[in-house]
């Protein structure tokens, strides 16, 4: 793999632990805004759950490099499953971390996909599937 993915794959584990940290911190109250109502958890322990999570999906991306594809499949499911909650947070026009217009929060769904892909690139999962094969 080269340095390239590989800068990319730290990138993407140290966003997952700040923002992992994040949601057990400073902005624990901001990520609450973005659990839909429909979930039927608190949205405390949603946040403190996916906080937790990410923080776990972060280190693995930077010290599992043996199993860096599977993890690359398991980060894409994770953003995956947490899109329902910016499609909430854009549906229910909510404000939080400063898209405060419905514009700004159509904006940011894009990015989501964005994640997906990244997380698929810089682990090689998508050569891996590209190439039929399950590890790196």
């Amino acid at each position: 793999m080269s340095w390239i993915r590989n800068a990319a794959r730290g990138v993407l584990g140290g966003f997952l632990i700040f923002a992992g940290t994040a949601h057990l911190t400073f902005a624990r109250d901001t990520f609450q805004a973005q659990v839909p109502d429909w979930v039927p958890l608190n949205a405390d322990f949603v946040v403190i759950a996916s906080g937790v999570v990410e923080i776990v999906l972060g280190v693995c991306l930077l010290l599992l490099y043996r199993h860096q594809v599977a993890m690359g499949w398991i980060v894409a499911a994770f953003f995956v499953a947490v899109f329902p909650g910016n499609i909430s947070q854009y549906v229910t026009h909510t404000d939080a971390f400063g898209l405060d217009t419905d514009s700004a929060r159509l904006i940011r769904l894009f990015f989501q996909p964005l994640l997906i892909a990244w997380a698929l690139w810089c682990t090689g999962a998508l050569a891996a599937l590209r190439s039929g094969t399950t590890t790196r």
